[in-house]
């Protein structure tokens, strides 16, 4: 076990929480390469995001709406804007071939809106890609472990 490489992911992937619980999308949207996908699939099962139907399977362009929803109180799911806070753990490196780390980790997000606490834990699949110095996100794959529940609508990013 690669050691420094496991504090370095679990470094980048708690800092990246950190940005979204605190609304800092701009930099969080920096953190992305620009062909990075962000996916909430519904089927806990599937494997084949690009042919059905996901919460979220996001590019560049969307992940950059979702952001502009989110602040822009346009949408009714974020208004008012909930407030998170999110843990992570459980970290493990799947793979790493020189470019490219694979890590997944567990998270459990809480959310306070409208005088209402809920929560939603997740199994996270990052591939992550290096890039001076540190890492960017190339696809993050978010596996809620209720997904396919009846779900509240989730206005933040998960």
């Amino acid at each position: 076990m690669n050691l420094q490489l496991l504090q370095e992911v679990t470094a980048f992937i708690w800092q990246e929480g950190d940005m979204l619980d605190h609304g800092e999308y701009d930099t969080w949207l920096k953190m992305w390469t620009e062909k990075g996908t962000y996916i909430i699939p519904i089927n806990p099962k599937e494997t084949d995001f690009e042919n059905t139907l996901n919460y979220a399977y996001d590019d560049h362009h969307m992940r950059e709406l979702r952001v502009q929803r989110l602040i822009g109180g346009e949408s009714i799911s974020t208004s008012p804007q909930p407030r998170t806070v999110r843990t992570q753990s459980r970290f493990r490196v799947l793979r790493d071939d020189g470019m490219t780390v694979t890590v997944r980790c567990a998270q459990n997000v809480r959310e306070f809106r409208k005088e209402s606490l809920k929560f939603y834990s997740a199994d996270l699949t990052y591939e992550l890609v290096r890039a001076d110095g540190s890492f960017k996100i190339q696809r993050k794959l978010v596996s809620l472990i209720n997904s396919d529940d009846a779900l509240a609508g989730i206005g933040y990013i998960l």
